[in-house]
Parts: C-alpha cells; sequence; structure tokens
C-alpha cells in the first residue's frame, strides 16, 4: 500500500481521534505554531506510539500563513522523494485547497480534511453499512473532477482501492449494481459515464 502522508496544522486542528493514523501505510507530520507552547496529552501520546513514522515540526518565526507555508514545502520536498505518496492535509483553512488543486494537476495525490476522522482512507476503514461505503465512494468520484475512472474495471479498481482491497467480490459486485440504480453511473459496454450528485 502507498504512503499516506497526514501533515496536520495543529494550530488549526487539535484532532482528538489520532490513533486511527497508527498504521503502517500513515506517516504522520504535526505543524506547531511558534507560540504554541504545548501539545494535548492524547496527541503526544498517540505520535509517540507511531514512532519513526510520526514527528513534530515546530515552525519558526510568526506571521499570516507562516505554518502553511511549512506545509506546502514539506509536501514539495516529500513529493519530490516519493511520487507515488499520497498527502492528506489536515486544517479547516480553505486557503490550502488551491494547493491541493495545483498538486492535483500535477499528478500527485492530495486532498485537505478538516480532521483525521474525515480523511478519505480513514473515512473508508471505518465504514460498515453498504449506505456508508456508498457516500464514500460518491466522495471520492466527486473529489476526482475530470479524472474518473472512465471504464467499469478501473471503476470497480478504484473503489476497491478506497477500501484498502478490503471488500468481496459480491460487495464491490453490489456497490457498482447500487450506483448504477441510483443513476451515479451509467455503463454502456466496457465504458462507465457519470452523473454525481452536487
Amino acid at each position: 500500500m502507498k504512503t499516506n502522508y497526514v501533515l496536520i496544522d495543529y494550530e488549526n486542528v487539535q484532532p482528538d481521534a489520532m490513533t486511527v493514523l497508527n498504521e503502517e501505510h500513515f506517516k504522520v507530520i504535526v505543524f506547531v505554531g511558534a507560540n504554541q507552547a504545548k501539545v494535548s496529552f492524547d496527541v503526544a501520546s498517540a505520535l509517540q506510539q507511531m514512532g519513526e513514522r510520526a514527528e513534530y515540526v515546530r515552525i519558526s518565526g510568526n506571521g499570516s500563513n507562516a505554518l502553511d507555508f511549512h506545509i506546502a514545502f514539506y509536501i514539495g520536498q516529500l513529493a519530490a522523494r516519493e511520487s507515488d505518496a499520497y498527502f492528506h492535509i489536515v486544517s479547516k483553512d480553505t486557503g490550502f485547497d488551491p494547493l491541493v488543486q495545483h498538486l492535483k494537476t500535477r499528478k500527485i495525490l492530495a486532498c485537505r480534511s478538516k480532521d483525521v476522522t474525515e480523511i478519505p482512507i480513514v473515512k473508508a476503514a471505518n465504514s460498515k453499512t453498504p449506505s456508508d461505503r456508498l457516500a464514500v465512494v460518491i466522495a471520492d468520484l466527486q473529489r476526482r473532477g475530470s479524472a474518473k475512472p472512465r471504464t467499469v474495471k478501473t471503476l470497480g479498481s478504484t473503489i476497491n482501492s478506497i477500501f484498502q482491497k478490503q471488500l468481496s467480490e459480491p460487495d464491490l459486485n453490489g456497490l457498482l449494481a447500487t450506483l448504477e440504480q441510483k443513476g451515479v453511473i451509467v455503463t454502456t459496454g466496457t465504458k462507465v459515464s457519470y452523473s454525481l450528485p452536487t
């Protein structure tokens, strides 16, 4: 499984559910503001359990968007080394959205989530019911913009990847059938087109 870097804007978000990131495919970097004196015990404890897969970066200097520029720099550095990694920015700051869009145009996988529990791969892992899974798939397809799969086979592989290849064949086929029944996808032979809800 590809590496998922989680870059947390700790000035903006102080997540509670950090233990959901204690998986081998996650690497976590918490960016702490120059004037922030401490992090919560829960965050420190969760990061300590992750060992070398987690680190803090205390930014130097103050100023508007100082921490944001640090996150952008780290993503650039990491993407140059690991172009196939996925980058998750955890922040409520919508100012990251143009950066995420730019990364996507460069074929770098990235998204911004408001909390660690909203990270797509975490949300997918925690979705158990068919309606939860369907919502995760639709949200993923919406995020892809024009880069959605164009064949039924590729769409099936994409959905299976969202769920870390843990779906059974009947579950996967059920999701595809439900997407078609709800009019979200239209299949013509091996091709697929979309009518995603807004």
